[in-house]
């Protein structure tokens, strides 16, 4: 047997393609983004023949493989925990229908959370749709698990949640390599429309059915919770913990002293939780320490009043759980001397800004400035980032900022005086992901307002998976190119116009030209697809240089650092002036219709 150094991400990957998956689906986003792409990389290393795709969303993702688990194969679909929220729908329903074969989901949270819009459990998400859930502390495990999953999947016909988190998505470890499975499944749908196609009258019968699997995973002895038992010393004591907060317990227990005094559970299931365990726990133990992210899963199905945990707030109710806050928190438990506060404040680090030469710098540079009063919904990806350059006014969730962008105009046309310019942005993935369906309802309710598109033909913010108008699909196929252009044309709108993103006077000029098309007679939403190639992608780096440079000719004003915010651009203490960090610089030219006093020359000019 062979061992590798994998990433959480590429471990659960590797597990999937062991494990005869035939159909995995998926939609980029940190910290899941690394699943699909490992299950590629992996499917092609070991022959294993698989359909991989990214889809364009995770709704989407979630019913092709749930179609596929219909016919007998195995499937997977990986998200993050947000994600889970746009596939919900057929999530819930999928616990009372049930599957064939296996079918995993890889729901990937993010405590903290480092780069998301909530830090929610998916285990919460798991116990409300009455589907078991899998907890995995290391990648080894998570590897491990996606086989139990599978199983469990198959033997009780019903979905299985693996929920890795950020520590454990991104973390590495040596994991046994072994050879895909050999079974062969052919696809088989047997039809019962009683099931398949459950109204209302079969439901009840289902969601019985679905009680009784529940009830009887809780007695399935692969999923009662792992004892390590203490020496004695700490009678009538234990600690219960999950996933990597479980690892991360067991470091601070080494580290204090008494790892080998008091009793610990890993509970690798949070739910559902063993009814045994249950009453163990509660005829066992007076004091009770329950630690797990984020939401308090485990001990509400504890339900015991003794327990110091998240609900009693012994354990801090929001953020994540990491090595420190575990070490306080198993301090106090155990009654040891309080660890002395780290020395020094930890520095602020620099704010997050859009890469140096980014189109959408420029875009938002030319929205900010074209419509100083105006009002800026925004969307999720690198390019909520235009926020700092007052272009960004609220970002909710994917596809929202269209929405919100027909929801202002609706409240301020309501009162029948003068309507501010309201501009939406949205990247191209996000516009596939959700924000056809917003387009659409806004062209049909007559919404008059400006959406940018900006195009950078790639999902850069996790990794820059391919986007369905590059026609390039997951394995690296070709597959059939989607126009954003003719989607916007065939959602009614009439207004249509393409831009090179750092034109920012042309940009600024089609801006203008799309408010008095929404103020006229005839108006409606206006569209302007801002074209421009992520940076960090070779075609972004391919584009036509200008070197530039400052001339003595600048007087200091900072526009081009407060309003445009380039990290190549830097402010001289010494001289009250600005300068360029060379190294930093992509030489795209848009500085040069920013600086107020034409002080930023292209090189050649300023030789002269």
């Amino acid at each position: 047997m062979t061992r590798q150094v994998l990433m959480g991400n590429e471990a659960i990957g590797r597990g999937i393609v062991e494990c005869g998956c035939s159909v995995a689906a998926s939609y980029p986003g940190t910290p899941a983004s690394e699943i699909l792409e490992a299950v590629v990389a992996f499917a092609r290393e070991t022959g294993r023949g698989m359909h991989v795709e990214w889809s364009v969303n995770e709704k989407v993702a979630y019913e092709v493989a749930l179609a596929a688990s219909y016919t007998g194969k195995r499937a997977a679909v990986a998200m993050k925990q947000v994600g889970l929220n746009v596939a919900s729908d057929p999530f819930m329903r999928s616990a009372y229908l049930g599957v064939k074969g296996g079918l995993l989901l890889v729901s990937a949270d993010d405590p903290g959370p480092h780069s998301s819009q909530t830090e929610q459990d998916s285990r919460f998400f798991a116990m409300f749709a009455k589907i078991p859930v899998l907890d995995p502390s290391s990648p080894r495990e998570a590897k491990e698990m996606v086989a139990l999953a599978f199983a469990l999947s198959e033997a009780y016909e019903i979905p299985v949640m693996l929920r890795p988190t950020t520590r454990v998505c991104h973390a590495r470890q040596a994991v046994p390599l072994l050879a895909p499975t050999g079974e062969k499944r052919t696809a088989h749908f047997e039809k019962n429309p009683k099931r398949w196609c459950a109204t209302p009258g079969f439901v009840l019968g289902l969601h019985r059915e679905l009680t009784v699997k529940i009830e009887r995973l809780a007695a399935d002895p692969r999923l009662a919770p792992v004892f390590f038992p203490g020496d004695g010393t700490r009678p009538r004591a234990c600690i219960i913990a999950s996933g990597v907060a479980f690892a991360h317990t067991w470091d601070v227990l080494d580290e204090l002293g008494p790892a080998g005094a008091v009793d610990r559970f890993q509970v690798t299931a949070p739910y559902p939780l063993a009814t045994e365990f249950i009453e163990r726990v509660h005829a066992a133990y007076d004091r009770i320490l329950v630690v797990e992210e984020t939401y308090p899963v485990i001990e509400m199905q504890l339900a015991d009043r003794r327990i110091a945990g998240r609900v009693s707030r012994f354990v801090p109710n929001e953020g994540e759980l990491t090595p420190e806050v575990i070490r306080n928190v198993v301090g106090k438990f155990l009654g040891l001397p309080a660890a002395a506060p780290a020395a020094g404040a930890r520095p602020a680090g620099a704010r997050p800004t859009l890469c140096a030469g980014c189109g959408h710098r420029a875009a938002y540079y030319a929205i900010s400035r074209t419509f100083p009063r105006g009002i800026f919904p925004g969307d999720i990806g690198c390019y909520t980032l235009g926020m700092n350059l007052g272009a960004v006014d609220t970002v909710h969730c994917m596809g929202a900022g269209i929405s919100q962008a027909a929801g202002f105009y609706h409240a301020y046309a309501h009162d029948g005086g003068e309507v501010p310019t309201i501009v939406a942005t949205i990247g191209d993935s996000t516009f596939f992901h959700s924000g056809i369906p917003a387009l659409v309802n806004a062209s049909f309710q007559k919404a008059r307002i400006i959406v940018v598109i900006l195009d950078n033909a790639t999902t850069a913010m996790t990794g820059h998976q391919p986007t369905p108008q590059l026609g390039v699909t997951a394995s690296g196929e070709r597959g059939r190119a989607v126009s954003i252009r003719d989607l916007v044309l065939a959602s009614g709108i009439s207004f249509v116009r393409e831009a090179d993103a750092y034109d920012v006077e042309r940009f600024a000029a089609l801006l203008k030209e799309a408010d008095r098309h929404c103020r006229s007679a005839e108006g409606g939403v206006a569209v302007i697809i801002a074209s421009s190639p992520c940076v960090l992608t070779d075609s972004g780096r391919a584009r036509a240089s200008q070197p530039v440079r400052i001339t003595e000719e600048c007087t200091g004003c900072r526009e081009c650092l407060d309003m445009f915010e380039c990290p190549a651009l830097v402010w001289d203490e010494d001289t009250g002036t600005v300068g360029i960090r060379q190294a930093a610089c992509t030489q795209c030219g848009v500085c040069l219709a920013v600086c107020p006093v034409q002080a930023i020359v292209v090189e050649s000019q300023a030789a002269e």
